[in-house]
């Protein structure tokens, strides 16, 4: 039985949008406080404990192709894998792609024609602190990140315990229900556009924090970076807001995407 405190409800009236200067970009205000990070039934990585955590900001969807070709265009930014030739995909179990990169994300012959709300991915940690700093932004720590996610008590995802599931009411955009290949029985075998499951929204009112794509945060543990939320190949276990999982800074993925913070105004 997991605790939910009465402070939720104060903490929703204080989740309002803030124009992030001189963008597009939609920030949310996250009020501080105490934070739950782990999951009590997780791995031994996991641990259950509290945190504080400052008031800060947060975009309210993950950062889109357009938002990133915006930014290419203005700064000439190459990615990760621009130069590294390719970037890894997921078919169903991990694979180096030659000629993946953030508009080509499945390799040649994919594109983003038509997908400029997707979540753009192929983007490495070096990417997403190069966007976020154009901004005047930054990525989120883990704590923060898992704030914007759960609120103040424990759930497991980010609109409360249940797991989703391939019928009824669409909560996100993932895999199949055993582990771990890719689904379309929500209208999207790989990426949606960033909103597109309302019901999955976070107590804060942010949109794809459970599933969509794997994000970025500022935390580096044995010089790998944690990411948080799951992504579209991923099954219920995997989209889980306690579960750590953790890739190399200069490392792309089609899986993987952005989402910029900042302290309090």
């Amino acid at each position: 039985m997991r605790r939910w405190l009465p402070a939720l409800a104060l903490a929703l009236v204080f989740a309002v949008p803030v124009a992030a200067a001189e963008s597009d970009l939609d920030l949310v205000a996250l009020p501080g406080g105490l934070t739950w990070i782990g999951d009590a039934e997780g791995g031994p990585d996991e641990a259950l404990h509290q945190v504080e955590v400052a008031p800060f900001h947060l975009m309210r969807h993950e950062v889109t192709n357009r938002q990133f070709g915006a930014f290419v265009a203005a700064t000439g930014h190459r990615t990760d894998a621009e130069k590294h030739g390719g970037g890894f995909v997921w078919p169903g179990r991990w694979v180096w792609r030659k000629g993946a990169d953030w508009r080509h994300p499945r390799g040649p012959g994919s594109h983003i024609d038509g997908r400029d709300d997707h979540p753009v991915v192929q983007v490495s940690q070096n990417d997403a602190l190069a966007f976020c700093a154009f901004h005047g932004l930054r990525l989120p720590s883990e704590a923060e990140w898992v704030h914007a996610a759960r609120g103040v008590d424990q759930r497991r995802f980010a609109w409360g315990d249940e797991p989703p599931t391939q019928s009824g009411e669409r909560r996100t955009n993932f895999g199949t229900v055993k582990c771990c290949a890719l689904d379309a029985s929500d209208g999207y075998e790989h990426t949606a556009p960033v909103g597109a499951f309302p019901a999955g929204r976070s107590p804060f009112g942010l949109e794809d924090m459970t599933g969509s794509v794997w994000e970025w945060t500022s935390i580096i543990e044995n010089g790998e970076v944690i990411i948080k939320g799951g992504g579209f190949g991923n099954n219920p276990d995997g989209l889980r807001i306690g579960l750590r999982h953790d890739n190399p800074p200069d490392t792309p993925l089609d899986m993987v995407g952005i989402r910029c913070a900042a302290s309090a105004f």
